[in-house]
């Protein structure tokens, strides 16, 4: 019975570091997301995250668990698609038209990549998942002054209109 509670594969301490990482490492983009008021908080990065990274974590286990059973097939590929195809969606909820211009589609693509960093740290790529995280915060930062000079709201051609 307390073998269901136990990590076949991998140690308290990996399973620990790979879901701590699937917080960490997305709650920093989606904090970037909440303080300037984009469509998505910073929830939802973590909550993708860490359910990708456990989805992957468990396919991982149960793969190694059956590994010797030739009737199991276990593809954590599979497994890796569905969450990028899911993921895909909910960041498309986050996207709007606004006249000529698509709003949220930073927030969208974000969010996705939350589920990427979920996905790789699953995978035990900690400094992958770090790596991720640092380059989509310092491009969303280098790139604001941009996006906001060029914000549709502000834009003198909706002026016109």
């Amino acid at each position: 019975m307390t073998d269901m509670f136990q990590p076949t594969t991998l140690s308290w301490l990996e399973v620990t570091a790979r879901l701590a990482a699937a917080v960490i490492f997305p709650l920093i983009v989606g904090l970037e997301r909440f303080f300037h008021k984009k469509p998505i908080d910073f929830r939802p990065f973590v909550i993708i995250s860490v359910a990708a990274c456990g989805l992957l974590i468990g396919s991982i286990e149960l793969l190694q668990t059956t590994s010797g059973d030739e009737q199991a097939r276990i593809d954590p590929t599979r497994v890796i698609e569905g969450v990028i195809t899911g993921i895909g969606f909910i960041g498309a909820g986050a996207m709007f038209r606004q006249g000529n211009y698509v709003q949220g589609a930073g927030s969208a693509a974000s969010i996705w990549c939350a589920g990427a960093i979920g996905l790789v740290c699953g995978m035990g790529e900690l400094w992958l998942g770090a790596v991720i995280a640092l380059l989509v915060l310092i491009l969303l930062l280098v790139s604001r002054p941009f996006t906001e000079r060029w914000d549709p709201g502000n834009h003198p051609a909706q002026e016109q209109e």
